[in-house]
């Protein structure tokens, strides 16, 4: 293919797939659940006002947010959906005072004509839409309220330190005293009552809530729309046919096969001389490998907390590290060790492409070096902070826990990194100018790189969009700006670049080729992956167009990734192509590692949960860790570790590397990730999408289906594969540490022969 027409093509997925984005965003704007001025009764009494629901989404994000259970689905997983329960609780507290108005009994014990007749008067007036847009305020009948106050007093006794709700607060991992000050409470249960609103009230002159009826709760009919039953069928249709358009194009552009007697008899690297900035990447793998021993290690404890609410094998851990402060630095180290990482290839690759290092780069490498460090420990204190409610509203927003999952940082903290993620792009585009304007053949590939390199910064300041008391919708949208297309992404575009750029240094793919084939794959990916952002936002207060759009484009996001195969098959064969080669064997195996995590964790597992019908009742269950976990690390994670090791193998000592611990951990950490998901989380996700199905989301999510025996059996079962994986990655810190100290390092130097079969010399140890 032509490089104009491939160019030609990705401006246009660019820029139609962001008008598209930005025009549905002004929808969202226009049409997310109004925050009332004033919540009153019927007989005049005002509640509370639209700064207490505000206030209290502060209090709710100062509590750790998404990390303790979830609102509209999104966020953790022990805990209560806070929405979906506070919405049940309500309509139980309507039906059970009718019942023992009517008959004397409660609702429960009614027969099921009466029980009907309660439903449809309860749906009559929950669903009804009492918002007045032109006075902003919300009139909701006394009983209503009073049901408010019941629910409020509820939560009240769980955030606080009722004693009657101890084992309530065991089973969904809260610490007691989760809020301390009853006035922050108050305004919580304010923010709380708002959510549920938007999930049962539909918008005017629409039969449909302002979450499309989500969550499922037959009590208040809340069930699927026909718009989502359709748009499912249509996500079905369009994956079929992107599949079979995309595999006829690869089976009529089969790739040249590739002529052995161009390869390089010996490796081109092992010539290659680091510059002082490579050189001082090395530190940046010593914090990777420090990150990931730390953020599994959190993980294991977040782990734990699903079967010993508060403790760790009896010590009470949750005084000094309740579960939303080990689960957030569990993602927000995750996030953090495979950015560095991924960066850090960046800095490296740079001077090496273009044999050029620029005046005081080291100095740049070094001084962004610290500046991670700052905002690690930084931004992971101020969380700590904040969630043991040491912070006011300001201060929490600013410095402490913003609540939103995988993007928790305080703005401060943002507003840092993005600087910084700047100054990185600073350093890659001097580094790498020299080879722009003399390399004419690798130009298109080095202009792939830079874009995508300039788009992992920009795209990062999506998370500045929203502000201390921006809508939920709002937030909501731009949050998986940052999490959908930064991270899953132009992540994604940036890696697919860099990974080319390495075979095309080592001399085993063309430059020409190379390039079409990263242009044609980042116009597919961005196909669906732009649009597909929405798929996340169809139940987040968005119109119903966000819902069509999502569910369509975020099916073609599975095509490329059906077909995925061909990449593992292609790196397989490259691993073997020359003796020299072994030497990168296990990088490759990594990149390998990553097709098939693409498949299975993105592909499969995405899929699974992505078309509307299954999200309206997956959301918010053990479905989605599912996904999270084979895609966040077996793609992004692996990618890293592959990255590193290449890295790692450039500057290290020339010397071969061992095989057996480095084997060792290669494979434990992908036998561990597939038990981890196929042993535990699956079977629990699987089993409570039957329960919520049958009985609705609130009783997926229930203490009452959340803690039998054998859920308590499903969870301790993940121990098997939370072993066998925490060994993979002591293993490769164990081998990266080798790498300095000799021990993971042959005696012989890794330098093939010109004819090959013949034995490498020995050489004196170093």
């Amino acid at each position: 293919m032509k490089y104009r027409n491939l160019w030609l093509g990705f401006i246009a997925v660019i820029v139609g797939s962001f008008a598209v984005l930005g025009y549905y965003g002004i929808e969202i704007y226009r049409e997310a659940p109004p925050i009332p001025d004033k919540v009153v009764t019927t007989s005049g009494k005002v509640l509370f006002t639209g700064d207490d629901i505000k206030d209290g989404q502060n209090v709710w994000q100062s509590t750790g947010g998404q990390q303790l259970g979830s609102i509209w689905g999104h966020g953790a997983y022990i805990a209560p959906d806070w929405s979906a329960d506070w919405l049940h609780k309500e309509a139980m507290y309507f039906l059970d005072y009718w019942a023992q108005q009517e008959k004397g009994v409660l609702y429960d014990d009614l027969d099921e004509e009466t029980k009907a007749m309660l439903e449809a008067r309860l749906q009559k007036q929950i669903r009804a839409n009492t918002y007045d847009p032109e006075t902003g305020i919300l009139t909701i009948s006394d009983l209503r309220a009073e049901a408010i106050a019941e629910v409020g007093m509820h939560y009240t006794g769980l955030f606080m330190n009722d004693p009657a709700l101890a084992k309530h607060r065991d089973a969904y991992a809260m610490k007691d005293n989760t809020v301390e000050d009853p006035v922050r409470m108050e305004k919580l249960n304010t923010f709380f009552f708002w959510t549920s609103w938007a999930c049962v009230t539909e918008r005017p002159g629409k039969k449909i809530t302002y979450t499309n009826n989500w969550p499922a709760e037959k009590l208040v009919a809340n069930e699927p729309s026909s718009d989502l039953i359709i748009w499912t069928g249509f996500s079905v249709i369009i994956l079929i046919a992107g599949v079979g358009m995309l595999a006829y194009y690869y089976a009529s552009n089969k790739e040249e096969e590739i002529d052995h007697s161009k390869l390089p008899k010996q490796d081109p690297l092992l010539g290659l001389t680091a510059t002082p900035s490579m050189k001082a990447t090395l530190k940046y793998f010593w914090i990777v490998t420090a990150l990931i021993l730390v953020q599994v290690t959190l993980g294991v404890v977040s782990a734990h907390y699903g079967v010993e609410g508060q403790a760790l094998y009896g010590f009470p851990l949750a005084e000094y590290l309740p579960y939303s402060i080990t689960r957030t630095w569990h993602v927000q180290l995750a996030i953090f060790w495979i950015a560095t990482s991924w960066l850090a290839t960046g800095l490296y690759i740079a001077p090496a492409v273009s044999g050029h290092e620029p005046k005081f780069q080291k100095l740049g490498v070094n001084f962004l070096f610290v500046c991670l460090l700052i905002i690690v420990a930084g931004s992971l204190a101020g969380q700590w902070y904040g969630i043991m409610q040491k912070l006011g509203y300001t201060e929490n927003f600013w410095f402490g826990h913003q609540g939103y999952e995988y993007v928790d940082l305080g703005r401060f903290w943002q507003i840092f990194l993005l600087v910084g993620l700047f100054l990185w792009l600073a350093l890659m585009v001097r580094a790498i100018l020299p080879a722009f304007r003399n390399d004419v053949e690798g130009r298109h590939l080095l202009g792939m790189f830079l874009i995508s390199s300039a788009a992992i910064a920009i795209f990062y300041a999506a998370g500045l969009m929203w502000g201390q008391h921006t809508n939920l919708a709002i937030a909501e949208y731009w949050r998986w700006w940052v999490v959908h297309l930064w991270v899953e992404g132009f992540f994604e575009v940036f890696a697919t670049v860099v990974i080319a750029f390495l075979f095309v240094r080592m001399g085993l793919l063309d430059t020409k080729m190379a390039t079409a084939t990263v242009l044609f794959s980042t116009i597919i990916f961005l196909f669906g992956g732009i649009i597909g952002t929405f798929h996340h936002l169809y139940f987040s207060g968005t119109p119903t167009a966000v819902m069509a759009l999502g569910a369509t484009f975020s099916a073609l996001e599975v095509v490329p990734l059906v077909l995925i195969g061909f990449e593992a098959y292609h790196n397989l064969q490259i691993s073997k192509l020359t003796l020299w080669i072994k030497a990168y064997k296990w990088p490759i195996y990594s990149f390998v590692a990553v097709a098939f995590w693409n498949l299975i964790g993105a592909g499969v597992f995405g899929f699974v949960i992505n078309p509307p019908i299954a999200l309206y009742y997956m959301q918010g269950l053990n479905t989605t860790p599912v996904h999270a976990h084979t895609a966040l690390f077996g793609v992004y994670g692996m990618l890293g570790i592959g990255l590193m090791l290449f890295v790692l193998k450039g500057l290290s000592a020339r010397r071969r590397w061992k095989d057996g611990v480095i084997s060792f951990a290669f494979w434990s950490i992908n036998i561990g990730l597939i038990l981890m998901v196929l042993i535990s989380v699956l079977p629990i996700g699987l089993m409570q999408t039957w329960a919520s199905v049958e009985y609705g989301l609130w009783y997926a999510r229930s203490m009452e289906f959340m803690q039998t025996d054998t859920m308590n059996i499903l969870r301790w079962l993940r121990v098997i594969g939370d072993t066998i994986f925490a060994g993979g990655v002591l293993a490769l810190a164990w081998f990266i540490i080798g790498l300095k100290t000799g021990w993971s390092l042959e005696e012989d130097e890794d330098v093939t022969p010109l004819v090959e079969g013949e034995a490498p010399a020995k050489q004196a140890r170093s």
